[in-house]
């Protein structure tokens, strides 16, 4: 992971002086993530636990290339909750912030002012809950498309729909503290949707 993310890192650094440099924030909306199966640490409840949906907002900072395209560097928070239902209650066991840290590159089709592309990108997950828990910091991958709508030279707007797959490749207790674990979770692939609107600025 660390060699992936070493080798994009220096090819982002290693792009001609001739490039353009742009900022692009961005709101949206993250959905559809997937279950958890859990076990309770101080009972034999079973159940199922999901971030819940709700707003995100971030930032991208990169250079365009040739392809046309660019290569940027992306920052995503999402605050949010754990929810459950089945045998655990309440509903909302704790809040969680969602960090995504990504790398990652588009390609662009341009057709006059409007531009459709489609964008990947790799980094990590950082999921940090209320209270005294631990962070958990994981691998993860995004794949997504959009449109983007040159208004000028130097501004444009666009939007979006991702899906982030985060490695979580857990059998274990996660989330843990002073006073114990949350919960022993069972997951492979944490999957979650973003559909968001933005707009970028070339410098």
């Amino acid at each position: 992971m660390k060699k992936c993310l070493a080798v994009l890192l220096g090819s982002f650094c290693a792009l001609p002086a001739m490039a353009e440099v742009y900022v692009a924030p961005f709101g949206g909306y993250s959905f559809g993530a997937s279950e958890f199966d859990i076990a309770s640490t101080e009972s034999e409840e079973k159940g199922q636990v999901k971030i819940a949906e709700s707003q995100n907002y971030g930032v991208m900072l990169g250079f365009t290339t040739k392809d046309p395209g660019n290569v940027y560097l992306l920052y995503s928070h999402q605050g949010t909750d754990l929810k459950t239902g089945d045998n655990f209650s309440p509903n909302i066991i704790t809040s969680m912030d969602v960090d995504y840290f990504h790398v990652g590159g588009s390609l662009y089709f341009p057709m006059q002012s409007v531009k459709p592309y489609v964008t990947t990108s790799l980094g990590l997950t950082n999921m940090r809950p209320g209270g005294a828990y631990s962070n958990e910091t994981r691998f993860s991958m995004a794949i997504g498309g959009g449109i983007e709508y040159q208004a000028t030279e130097a501004f444009s707007l666009f939007a979006e729909v991702k899906g982030y797959a985060t490695f979580i490749n857990a059998d274990n207790a996660l989330f843990c503290g002073n006073d114990g674990c949350l919960w022993n979770i069972q997951s492979d692939i944490m999957w979650q949707g973003q559909a968001n609107i933005g707009a970028s600025l070339k410098f």
